[in-house]
């Protein structure tokens, strides 16, 4: 059945299991590559095959001309853990300035209504789609982020920090999103047509410098292994059953090596169909998860334009070579670490050293 997120608030044993199909891939027909992913086809498949009992929200991370794009982590947590907030503050739904997708498709709220998560995309140069990894990377917020941003002034870095250290920081900071399943489906053509027989890239001058038997993964799956430990991590379940890979496409070039050829791969095809069923076997069994302390789900952010004028005053003040005294920027000043004060912040250091 289709998503009705007014289940949200009814208790679990009361509403209808709920899974979030995510097509991980970058490429949609309307964009630059000017056809559609497999990974979307797959992700409409899937959403057909699960049982019709579940509710079942699906969404498409590919890229499409003119709409937002999924912000980059600012890695707020490197600087305090409580100043990375859940759900993640640095951007917001419908911002001109900084326009973010994870905000703009109610991505946080999604992924906590969910009692799991079924992610299939394919293997880019080793690893995920920047998409999925921008996501996941985003998603940093829910393994201990702050669910108190009125208590760090929205984003003061020397009150996080102080945060941080406090005695009532330990009752705060928790796991948002523990729990739920996440699943895993990669795939890939392992290099499509062009390799050599050695398993070299034919077009490769100094063919030394790669060596097939070195490649980074015995198990292809491995790809998505940074996203797999990322949600086991913060607890996020992944059972191995449901991290799954398998290859289309292998000795083909790329265009005959389209959405239409790869469902007429049977055996691609079923080791699909066999890992959405492994799925939606788990989440019956599993049944529905009890939601979280603080949640995504209606998230209304604080007001938080009287700090927003403080921030820009000790941004000011920094450009100027007087950061907060007794802070990180202070001491990184006092030993000549990031040289980072001027008035030019914005331009690129190439620019600085040209100017």
């Amino acid at each position: 059945m289709h998503p009705d997120d007014s289940n949200a608030h009814r208790p679990p044993g009361e509403r209808p299991l709920r899974v979030l199909v995510i097509a991980g891939s970058d490429r949609r027909q309307y964009n630059c590559p000017g056809v559609d992913s497999k990974a979307r086809a797959l992700a409409l498949r899937m959403e057909q095959r699960l049982p019709q009992e579940f509710e079942i929200d699906v969404e498409d991370l590919g890229n499409l001309y003119g709409r937002a794009r999924i912000q980059s982590c600012n890695a707020c947590v490197s600087t305090s853990m409580a100043l990375c907030v859940w759900p993640c503050n640095c951007y917001s739904k419908d911002d001109t300035a900084e326009p973010d997708l994870m905000w703009d498709l109610d991505l946080y709220a999604r992924l906590d209504l969910a009692d799991a998560w079924a992610i299939v995309g394919p293997i880019n140069w080793y690893g995920p789609t920047s998409n999925l990894k921008l996501m996941f990377d985003r998603l940093v917020c829910a393994n201990g982020g702050n669910p108190r941003e009125d208590l760090i002034d929205h984003k003061d870095p020397e009150k996080a920090m102080a945060l941080e250290r406090s005695p009532e920081w330990e009752a705060l900071s928790r796991n948002h999103l523990e729990g739920r399943t996440a699943a895993f489906f990669c795939y890939g053509d392992e290099g499509g047509d062009e390799l050599d027989p050695t398993g070299r890239p034919k077009k490769l001058r100094h063919k030394a410098w790669f060596d097939p038997a070195a490649e980074p993964f015995e198990d292809e799956r491995d790809a998505y292994r940074s996203l797999v430990w990322q949600c086991r991590y913060s607890g996020i379940e992944v059972p191995d059953r449901l991290w799954a890979h398998a290859t289309t496409g292998k000795g083909k070039p790329y265009s005959e090596d389209q959405a239409e050829h790869m469902v007429e791969d049977a055996a691609f095809m079923a080791a699909f169909d066999a890992w959405v069923d492994a799925v939606a076997d788990h989440i019956r069994a599993k049944g529905a998860v009890p939601p979280g302390q603080y949640r995504a789900v209606g998230y209304q952010a604080p007001g938080h334009w009287l700090a927003d004028l403080r921030l820009k005053w000790r941004e000011a003040r920094m450009q100027a070579g007087f950061p907060p005294p007794g802070s990180s920027p202070a001491a990184q000043q006092a030993r000549g670490l990031n040289q980072d004060s001027g008035w030019n912040s914005k331009s690129s250091e190439g620019d600085k050293r040209r100017e």
